[in-house]
């Protein structure tokens, strides 16, 4: 026998960042929703992209897509084949916010504004009821279904009773070494751990797009460790000597790095930087190409307050993918970054609150659907 049509009527959603608020729009008109947060909603949004909201990244094969996540990538497999890249920019395209795409992949709206992007998603949640608290326990007595949506840092004490929550960590983060480099140097293109982009030196040891990947995959790894850098992966030392037979090594080695890291890296060779290129005999170039090529780093840890995500969070065995509805609770679902699910920089830790924000709209309107039947 059917039953009335309000039989599940009411959704909480805890958390009105990214995640939140997009499962809240999916659900708005067929439930009662109600998005709980102590700070305003999608204030968590605003520094995203620089300011420019970095909304998701032109990557259409869901597959090659998840390959961008070191925690989440299979979960995703299903995830991302329900709701694409594309479906994120249709779905900003009806809002309002047209997109453009860089020349690395990185999609932003035309205004180049995560203000922009937030005015018009709260403008599209008009059927959304926000309530400002700190939510300290699940309701499922007043709802029928709880969305846990409390991003990266908060939320887990509300279900470690029952659920596993894997300890979070910083990802996407600076590292710190006990090596002091130039301050405020930034050198373009640099090898390590078979990956390649920039790199930006800072008090602390560095920051920057490579540093950032290399933390997220070494995120869990035991600190001290070891990387090699190649600061140089394109340049023919010896055919530059012997072409420039009269110019200084440092300033040969200056047109192809910073000035103030070559002369950082001539003083850990010990050879003199006016030294000319045709005094450079063997050895020399040895420990020159060591140092351009195969720079040995120590990490010691992360710089503290810098994390963009963090790698922890719910335990993907106790989530269905399909539905990112609880194993466990049969009226809990999760989205965004609560879960155990961390991606590069790129907009892909945007693309996973969008996607596994959609599904779990989509699995509690099946559960109704069946309700109803």
């Amino acid at each position: 026998m059917a039953q009335e049509s309000n039989s599940i009527s009411k959704v909480a959603i805890i958390g009105g960042g990214p995640a939140g608020c997009f499962c809240a729009y999916f659900l708005q008109e067929d439930f009662e929703v109600t998005v709980f947060d102590k700070n305003e909603p999608l204030k968590t949004l605003l520094p995203t992209g620089g300011g420019r909201c970095n909304l998701a990244h032109a990557e259409f094969d869901f597959r090659e897509l998840a390959k961008n996540y070191p925690r989440g990538e299979k979960f995703l497999y299903s995830v991302f084949s329900r709701f694409s890249t594309s479906d994120t920019i249709d779905f900003f395209e009806k809002i309002g916010v047209k997109t453009y795409t860089q020349d690395d992949g990185r999609i932003f709206p035309v205004s180049n504004s995560s203000k922009d992007v937030r005015e018009k998603m709260l403008k599209a949640l008009n059927k959304v009821k926000f309530v400002t608290e700190n939510v300290q326990q699940l309701d499922f007595n007043n709802f029928d279904a709880v969305v846990l949506a409390s991003g990266g840092h908060a939320g887990y004490s509300l279900v470690n009773k029952e659920h596993t929550i894997i300890p979070p960590m910083p990802s996407l983060t600076g590292l710190k070494t006990n090596e002091k480099f130039p301050q405020g140097v930034s050198v373009k293109n640099v090898k390590a751990e078979m990956l390649c982009d920039d790199i930006i030196f800072t008090h602390e040891g560095f920051s920057g797009p490579l540093i950032y990947k290399i933390s997220s995959i070494n995120a869990k790894k035991e600190f001290p460790y070891t990387i090699y850098l190649d600061f140089c992966n394109d340049f023919d030392l010896q055919a530059e000597l012997n072409s420039n037979p009269h110019k200084s090594i440092k300033n040969l080695i200056s047109e192809h790095i910073p000035k103030s890291l070559a002369e950082y890296l001539l003083i850990k060779t010990e050879i003199p930087q006016e030294t000319k290129c045709h005094m450079i005999d063997g050895k020399k170039r040895d420990k020159i190409l060591e140092k351009l090529h195969h720079y040995e780093v120590k990490i010691i840890g992360t710089s503290a307050g810098q994390e963009v995500v963090t790698c922890g969070g719910i335990d993907l065995n106790e989530v269905d993918s399909k539905t990112m509805r609880s194993k466990i609770n049969p009226k809990l679902y999760f989205c965004g970054e609560v879960l155990d699910i961390d991606g590069f920089c790129g907009g892909f830790n945007l693309q996973n609150c969008w996607s596994t924000a959609f599904v779990a709209s989509e699995g509690i309107k099946s559960i109704k659907k069946r309700v109803l039947q």
